[in-house]
């Protein structure tokens, strides 16, 4: 197998997880603002909202304006998710609850590391080859990765908000690729995703490499 002269990782998924699921972060934030929901309500719902909403993408936006549109993305998905759980109208400040929601997960709480991540990291820095982050995640990424000790294994990080386009567009895969000067064929991408990260991948030119997390 040809070496690679950049191996690009997402995150969410592949680099780390979320402790329990969505729903049970959820529930636990909402019953301490006095609200009482089942996770698995909330994990059905999240993901239906998810699922339906455009892009996290701003695309032409001034860099200063991305937090504020990044968190009005979140909180409509959040008033989403808890009116499909039929459960939103019993919140008494959402906006508090969605404040205390939004930074918890820029934290290390709701996160955990898979355990090939940290091996698999060290073995190819062992080899000089350059890693980089490749996400759909929004600016929070940052402080993620402090948070759990990844942040220094990256040499490059690129995530959807800042660069105005997502997996699978090909022109998100350029915009890492040129941050290393390197060609679509020298470089690997790996994820756990069978369409944002394999098949965008390899449609990009790249080796997509996928996750059966």
């Amino acid at each position: 197998m040809k070496r690679p002269q950049v191996v690009f990782f997402d995150a969410v998924g592949t680099l780390f997880g979320v402790r329990g699921s969505v729903g049970q972060v959820y529930r636990e934030i909402a019953r301490a603002h006095g609200v009482e929901v089942d996770a698995a309500k909330i994990d059905r719902a999240f993901y239906e909202s998810f699922k339906a909403s455009p892009p996290c993408t701003f695309p032409g936006v001034d860099v200063l304006e991305i937090p504020q549109l990044e968190q009005q993305w979140w909180n409509t998905i959040a008033q989403q998710t808890f009116d499909r759980a039929g459960v939103l109208h019993q919140f008494a400040d959402f906006s508090e609850f969605f404040s205390d929601l939004y930074y918890h997960f820029e934290t290390a709480k709701p996160w955990f590391i898979y355990p090939d991540t940290v091996p698999t990291l060290e073995k190819l820095r062992s080899l000089d080859i350059p890693l980089g982050v490749l996400s759909n995640f929004d600016s929070r990424l940052y402080k993620v990765l402090k948070a759990l000790n990844l942040e220094d294994f990256f040499d490059s990080i690129t995530i959807s908000t800042e660069v105005g386009v997502a997996k699978p567009d090909p022109k998100i895969f350029a915009i890492a690729l040129e941050k290393h000067d390197c060609q679509p064929e020298n470089a690997w991408h790996i994820g756990d995703s069978q369409q944002e990260d394999y098949e965008a991948a390899n449609a990009a030119g790249l080796r997509g490499i996928l996750l059966n997390r």
